[in-house]
């Protein structure tokens, strides 16, 4: 590979200052560039302590990433890749703090010892904020640009952004950390910007098309800073694409693009600061291309010296290293001056490494904290039945919780296919919505899950409330790898400071000849995602009170609304059709509810059973009941994560025989494991095996109505399941 190296910029005394690197910024950089170098030594001389946990060092790419810390002040936000360890130090950090990421150890800012070196989560005062992100191999960019669109939406609101209180760090009299605080003020320096940091090997993912398609379509404050080194782990730029970064960014009109060479701290200066000029000035999305050369391991696990051959020293001609010491030097910094800035950073790495190597580990006590944040909703609250109240059907509920949502919190917003304009949703679940509070707040949406679910991450940690939509279940999986490496485990990974505010409602199951691919039951797949809840009401008071819960809950939240229950059209589900409850009424996540209750006299009999069932089920379930009075007791568990297994022992100790209901294939299903637990658990109080009744084991449901029949439980085969459990 043949580098092209930029000339070095003169100083220019005349130069907008904004563009101009003081004596006091250059100083900053050299000794963080040294401590960079440092810390990549470090790690190297010492890989059987060190190397434990996989890491990457930015050796190569210290003076594009130190240029992009020039960048971020406090009130920015900033999505780093798994190289960027020079861009922390750039914005503040200590190597102290990075190492303890390193060893995994209890302090470590970012997470307490949960995730990789360089995965950064932070929101400190001073410090610009870092939402939690995944291994950053392109899935960063779809929060990231959700990060931007949130900036932009809060700020058409006026409503301010999440961030650390300021006061706590101002007050303290501490200096601004980091580079920014040497780069002169400019006209726009109090617009907030996100920088997504990426490699160039990870363009080629499809949803960084998603994200720079969304940033461009609604012109979002973002620089996208694309680090190539001609490198993905062993495979090369020539068999991985066709085009760079700059040339691929080329297919997205009004995407501002820049070039710059990555290995020179004053080119890519240079380059960083127009490129946030014109984001702070809110003329659009910028992608600044930098070329920089790959000087480390690929990791600590991928060796450099396994693959890189000739490479390698091709590569360290470019080192930006000793090219930004030449430069000084010919401005007139004293070589005295540079090696005591070099030997403070080598007492620095080398202090720091004693401390982090003696600092404790986390306390293995503490390994399930933070799965959820607190819930914001724990008692029901509200009138579920207001006198003189009309009967509303399941969709009006539906949308008339998200009218209050609305109109009573102006960061919750609402987008996803087909929801805005005219239509306002396939199903009508959002008719008028969008006339009625903008297009800024309801809105349409390209055919994009993945942006859809994985932009939720990023509008929550701005402090923006989305609620989105999924247009089918079957449509949903495109949006799964957003599920879950973004939403599930940031709470986690990020030890409790990036819990995830999402609403993603899901139109889901099957009636009438929908067909494969608008009638599938997902929430199987669901339930097998640590760090979401899953919720699946089968009525319409039930559906105002999960909504507005699961809307107000800080966790991400799939709600499962069955498309056939929406206007009770379906023989037997009249009842979906509720008195609808007033304005601001909740029901906690996790509480099942006695749908319908068992007579007394057959209870104490022994005569009755418990079906345990949620969604269309309940209904199905109901209808047969009916051949079988006072004798089944229906629970709906309105929530499947969290699970009410209280309420599932209680109705299993009562009546000593249960039936597991779903509509989805039953083979390793979530009905079967439930019926697993309940025999395993309430195994001496059973009077039967536990019964299961679910879709036939399937790959897909037919489009003619009759084989759709055949492959659905329905009320009879209900029935037959219940005669058979009550007779055993």
């Amino acid at each position: 590979m043949n580098f092209e190296t930029a000339p070095t910029p003169e100083i220019d005394l005349t130069a907008p200052a904004a563009t101009q690197a003081s004596p006091e910024l250059l100083r900053r950089a050299y000794r963080l560039m040294r401590t960079g170098d440092e810390l990549a030594r470090l790690y190297e001389e010492n890989k059987a302590v060190t190397a434990k946990y996989v890491h990457a060092t930015a050796r190569g790419h210290e003076a594009i990433q130190l240029a992009a810390a020039t960048c971020l002040g406090p009130h920015d936000y900033a999505a780093p890749y798994y190289r960027d360890d020079a861009m922390l130090l750039g914005i503040g950090m200590q190597p102290y703090e990075l190492m303890l990421q390193l060893m995994a150890k209890r302090d470590d800012p970012f997470s307490g010892g949960r995730t990789y070196y360089s995965h950064p989560s932070l929101r400190r005062a001073g410090f610009p904020t870092i939402p939690h992100q995944s291994s950053a191999t392109g899935m960063q960019a779809i929060p990231a640009t959700g990060v931007a669109q949130g900036i932009k939406y809060l700020e058409s609101q006026g409503v301010g952004l999440l961030q650390a209180d300021p006061r706590d760090f101002y007050e303290s009299g501490q200096p601004v950390p980091g580079l920014y605080a040497s780069v002169p003020t400019g006209e726009y320096d109090d617009n907030s910007l996100v920088i997504c940091s990426i490699g160039d090997g990870a363009m080629t993912e499809g949803e960084v098309s998603e994200a720079l398609q969304m940033a461009v379509l609604h012109q979002l404050p973002i620089i996208f800073l694309v680090q190539d080194n001609e490198w993905g782990i062993s495979a090369t730029g020539r068999e991985m694409r066709t085009m760079n970064a700059y040339e691929f960014a080329a297919g997205f009109k009004g995407l501002h693009r820049l070039q710059t060479d990555g290995a020179d701290f004053l080119a890519s200066y240079a380059t960083m600061q127009e490129a946030a000029d014109y984001v702070r000035a809110r003329r659009g999305p910028v992608l600044v291309h930098a070329r920089c050369p790959l000087l480390g391991h690929h990791t600590s696990g991928v060796r450099r010296e396994w693959y890189r051959g000739d490479n390698l020293a091709e590569h360290t001609v470019n080192d930006p290293l000793p090219r930004f010491h030449e430069q000084l030097l010919a401005m007139g910094f004293a070589e005295d001056e540079l090696q005591q800035l070099a030997d403070e950073a080598r007492a620095t790495v080398q202090a720091d490494y004693a401390r982090a190597l003696a600092a404790p580990n986390p306390d293995p006590a503490t390994f399930a904290d933070h799965e959820f944040a607190p819930p914001a909703v724990t008692e029901e609250a509200g009138e579920r039945a207001p006198a003189g109240a009309d009967k509303a059907l399941m969709v009006d509920a539906a949308l008339h919780a998200v009218d209050d949502i609305l109109r009573e919190f102006p960061e919750a917003l609402f987008y996803g296919q087909d929801v805005g304009g005219e239509l306002g949703g396939v199903f009508r679940e959002a008719a008028l919505l969008a006339k009625k509070y903008g297009d800024a707040r309801v809105f349409n949406t390209p055919i994009q899950e993945a942006y859809i679910v994985g932009s939720t991450a990023g509008m929550s940690a701005v402090g923006a409330k989305p609620i989105v939509e999924i247009q089918f279940a079957d449509y949903i999986w495109p949006g799964l790898n957003q599920l879950v490496e973004e939403l599930s485990k940031s709470c986690y990974l990020s030890n409790g400071q990036f819990p995830v505010q999402s609403l993603i409602r899901v139109p889901i199951g099957a009636y009438g000849g929908g067909g494969p691919y608008h009638s599938g039951s997902i929430e199987s797949t669901l339930l097998t995602i640590r760090g979401i809840k899953v919720v699946y009401p089968s009525n319409a008071a039930d559906m105002k009170g999960l909504l507005r819960a699961a809307f107000l809950d800080p966790n991400p939240v799939v709600l499962l609304e069955h498309k056939g229950l929406y206007w009770s059209k379906v023989p037997g589900t009249e009842e979906a059709k509720t008195t609808e409850p007033a304005a601001g009424y909740v029901i906690p996540l996790g509480k099942a509810n006695v749908f319908q209750p068992a007579d007394a006299r057959k209870l104490e009999s022994g005569e009755t059973c418990v079906v345990i069932t949620y969604g269309m089920g309940v209904h199905w379930a109901r209808t047969a009941s009916r051949q079988f009075p006072g004798q089944v007791e229906i629970l709906d568990l309105r929530t499947l994560n969290p699970l009410d297994w209280e309420a599932v022992q209680a109705a299993v100790q009562r009546h000593g025989k249960a039936l597991v209901l779903t509509e989805e294939p039953l083979l390793n299903s979530f009905a079967e494991s439930l019926a697993g637990r309940i025999q395993r658990h309430c195994f001496r109080q059973l009077d039967a095996p536990v019964f299961t009744l679910g879709a036939a084991n399937l790959p897909a449901i037919a489009l003619n109505v009759e084989l759709e029949r055949q492959m659905l439980p329905n009320p009879d085969k209900v029935a037959a399941a219940l005669a058979e459990l009550l007779g055993y």
